[in-house]
C-alpha cells in the first residue's frame, strides 16, 4: 500500500470515529516525521480543503505541526483527573478521552478533520489570556416534586429519593432515574420536573418504562403516573426519547407551540429557545407533528422543522443522524455549521455566555469534537482556526472581529 493509499485510509478512520488507538499513533507519527510538508499537503489534496496555519500558501511550519501532535499524545494524560469519569468506566472513558482528544487536535494538524473550513480574507490570531479552565459538563440534574421541593441528583445517594402517591423514585446505580407504581393511583395525579442546567445532561425512565435522555439546559414536565386515554409531557431544550409502546394509550410530547404524536418509537426533539426553530427527528417508527393548526407524518431518516416566523412544518429528508444524536454519545457534530451554531451549543455545555464585538467572523465549521475536552482544549482548536476571542470574569467569552 503506497503513502497516499495509506494516509486516505487512516484519514478515513479518523473521520468515521473508527480508528484505533495504534492508527492514530501511526497518522501523528507520519505527521511527525513530516520534515518537508509533504504529508500535510496529501491530506488536503485528499480531502480538498485548505489547511489552517498557512500550508495553503506554501508556508510549512513544521514546530507548529509538532506542537499540535505533542498536544494530541498528552491530552489523554490529565484524565486520571477527569471529574466526571465513573467508577466501573474507567477503561473505556480513557479509550475515547483519547480518540476524542486526538481526533480534536488532527484537525490542527491537517485541517481535514474538525474546523475546515475558514473562509477569506484570513484573521490573525491573537494570543489567547490565561484563564482558569471549564471542565466539561456531566450527569447533573434537580428533581423538583409536585409539593415545589427540591433533590439534587448529582449530589444524591442512591435507592428511594422519595414517594409520590404510590409511586416511588428510585436512583438507579447507574445514575438514572426510574418511576415504580404500586397499587391503585387514586384520582390525583402528581407532577414532577426534571431540568439539567446549562453543563448538566440526565437519563430518565418514566412510569411507564419510556426511556428519556435530556440535554444540557433542558427539561421535561410529566406525571408520576399515566392515566386516562394518553401519556403527555411537555420539554424544553433538547431530548431524546425512546417511547415504550402502548396503541391504547399514545404519548404526547409539547414543546412550545410543537406536539409530536406518537405510539411507540424512537425520536429526538431539540426546541431551545435560542435556535431558529424546533426539530423533530425521527430514528424509529412513526410520529405526527402538529404545529401552527397543521399536522405532518415523518418517516425514521426525515426532520420535521417549525419555525416560528413562517408558521409552517418543513420536512427534510436523509438527515444525517448521528450528527443529530452526538450529544447523546459524547461529542458535538457540525457540517457546515456557522460560528454563533456553534458557540451556542458550547456555551449550553461548559456554562458560559458567549458574546460578541462587531461584526460575527463569516466560518463555516465541519466535524466532530469530544464532549469531554475541557473548554481551554476546545478553545485552543478554535484559535486554530483564525477565530479571535478574550475571557471575561473567567465565564464569558467575546469573540472579536
Amino acid at each position: 500500500m503506497s503513502t497516499s493509499e495509506r494516509l486516505k485510509y487512516l484519514s478515513e478512520q479518523v473521520r468515521l470515529l473508527r480508528a484505533t488507538q495504534e492508527e492514530y499513533k501511526e497518522l501523528l507519527q507520519l505527521i511527525s516525521q513530516d520534515e518537508s510538508g509533504e504529508v500535510v499537503r496529501e491530506l488536503d489534496a485528499l480531502h480538498a480543503t485548505e489547511t489552517v496555519a498557512g500550508a495553503a500558501s506554501g508556508d510549512y511550519d513544521h514546530a507548529y505541526w509538532q506542537l499540535a501532535v505533542k498536544e494530541v499524545l498528552d491530552a489523554d494524560k490529565p484524565v486520571h483527573q477527569e471529574p466526571f469519569s465513573q467508577p466501573g468506566k474507567k477503561r473505556i472513558h480513557l479509550l475515547q478521552r483519547y480518540w476524542w482528544a486526538a481526533a480534536a487536535v488532527v484537525f490542527i494538524a491537517t485541517g481535514i478533520y474538525y474546523f475546515a473550513k475558514p473562509s477569506p480574507p484570513p484573521v490573525i490570531v491573537a494570543a489567547s489570556p490565561a484563564i482558569k479552565d471549564i471542565a466539561p459538563g456531566g450527569n447533573r440534574a434537580v428533581l423538583t416534586l409536585s409539593d415545589g421541593s427540591q433533590i439534587p441528583l448529582d449530589s444524591a445517594n442512591n435507592g428511594v429519593l422519595a414517594k409520590q402517591g404510590n409511586t416511588s423514585i428510585t436512583k438507579l446505580s447507574n445514575g438514572q432515574l426510574a418511576y415504580n407504581e404500586s397499587g391503585s393511583t387514586g384520582d390525583k395525579v402528581l407532577y414532577n420536573t426534571m431540568s439539567t442546567p446549562s453543563g448538566g445532561q440526565y437519563q430518565l425512565i418514566l412510569p411507564d418504562g419510556t426511556g428519556v435522555w435530556l440535554n444540557a439546559a433542558s427539561s421535561i414536565y410529566y406525571p408520576t403516573a399515566f392515566t386516562g386515554n394518553e401519556r403527555t409531557v411537555t420539554i424544553t431544550g433538547e431530548v431524546y426519547f425512546e417511547v415504550a409502546q402502548n396503541e391504547k394509550m399514545p404519548f404526547r410530547v409539547k414543546a412550545g407551540n410543537t406536539t409530536v404524536e406518537v405510539l411507540g418509537t424512537h425520536f429526538n426533539i431539540n426546541a431551545y429557545k435560542d435556535e431558529p426553530s424546533v426539530n423533530t427527528t425521527l430514528l424509529q417508527g412513526t410520529v405526527q407533528i402538529n404545529a401552527n393548526q397543521q399536522k405532518q407524518v415523518i418517516k425514521p431518516g426525515q426532520q420535521a422543522r417549525v419555525i416560528a416566523s413562517n408558521h409552517g412544518i418543513q420536512v427534510l429528508d436523509n438527515v444525517d443522524l448521528s450528527q443529530v444524536m452526538a450529544w447523546k454519545k459524547g461529542f458535538f457534530s457540525f457540517n457546515d455549521a456557522d460560528l454563533p451554531t456553534v458557540m451556542r451549543q458550547l456555551s449550553r455545555w461548559y456554562n458560559v455566555e458567549v458574546k460578541y464585538e462587531g461584526e460575527i467572523p463569516q466560518r463555516l465549521f465541519t466535524g466532530e469534537i469530544g464532549r469531554d475536552l475541557t473548554l481551554s482544549q476546545v478553545l485552543k482548536g478554535l484559535s486554530k482556526t483564525r477565530i479571535r476571542y478574550k475571557i471575561e470574569n473567567g465565564n464569558r467569552i467575546i469573540i472579536q472581529p
